[in-house]
């Protein structure tokens, strides 16, 4: 939370004005936490299958990078061959970036925040029991 407060100061230091209001931005930081927390389920799993620490900083790359970069974050989707276009439309970090922007800039539609939502809690009702799964299995052994 720390960073998305720090990234806001500095971006209203250098001249950014939301649009979206204060209601907005703090809208926009809920939504970028709840997504967070979702997608943490997925490292947690990891976490718990990895032998070592370091393991884990390795694989959560290979899990981020395809999805970052095959996102709307850097490039617009209409520069994109069309292959490429189908996968960032469905991309769950291309949505929540877009409703994360609409919010900030007052114009976020529903059904943006609503992809956000449901990628979080498809994420999440996979991810949640399958590491608590493994955290037992691993336990018992």
């Amino acid at each position: 939370m720390l960073a998305l407060v720090t990234t806001m100061g500095v971006g209203l230091a250098l001249g950014f004005r939301p649009d979206g209001g204060v209601g907005g931005v703090l809208a926009a930081m809920l939504l970028l936490l709840v997504f967070a927390v979702s997608v943490s389920w997925i490292f947690a799993a990891l976490g718990v299958v990895a032998k070592a620490p370091e393991t884990v900083s390795g694989s959560s790359m290979l899990v981020m990078f395809p999805l970052v970069f095959t996102s709307n974050i850097f490039v617009e989707p209409d520069t994109m061959p069309g292959w490429m276009e189908a996968i960032v439309k469905v991309n769950p970090v291309s949505n929540a970036a877009t409703a994360v922007r609409g919010l900030v800039h007052g114009d976020a539609s529903g059904s943006d925040i609503g992809w956000v939502l449901l990628a979080c809690g498809i994420i999440t009702v996979i991810f949640a029991p399958l590491t608590m799964y493994l955290y037992r299995a691993k336990s018992r052994t």
